[in-house]
């Protein structure tokens, strides 16, 4: 697992839930090649990745919260995000912001359901 950007944990357990921090397309430090697509797919490997160390999986997830600095990406954002995620559709709200940390275009937080 990459250090946090900031002074946060990756992800938390609050009894049943794991809530797993913003993730982006980060790999070994750095920010992945190839725009939104590449950076939807690496950013849900973090989070499953994250979910697998909580002893989850992204199936497991009840909603995200996606975060895009351009939402002319939206639809690549979405190809990527879905193919992540199979059949599986959790809650979800997306929204544009001015920036993100190292540069990145995308960053997804989630909740996931996982009774211990």
């Amino acid at each position: 697992m990459s250090k946090p950007l900031g002074p946060y944990s990756p992800f938390v357990r609050a009894g049943d839930f794991i809530i797993v921090s913003g993730q982006g397309g980060l790999r070994d430090g750095a920010l992945v090649d190839g725009g939104v697509a590449a950076q939807t797919t690496q950013t849900m490997a973090n989070v499953a990745d994250r979910l697998a160390e909580a002893g989850a999986s992204l199936a497991d997830v009840v909603k995200t919260t996606c975060f895009l600095t351009d939402m002319d990406t939206f639809a690549t954002f979405n190809a990527a995000y879905a193919e992540a995620l199979g059949d599986h559709r959790p809650a979800r709200s997306t929204v544009e912001v001015s920036a993100l940390p190292a540069g990145m275009a995308v960053e997804v937080e989630a909740w996931a359901y996982k009774p211990e």
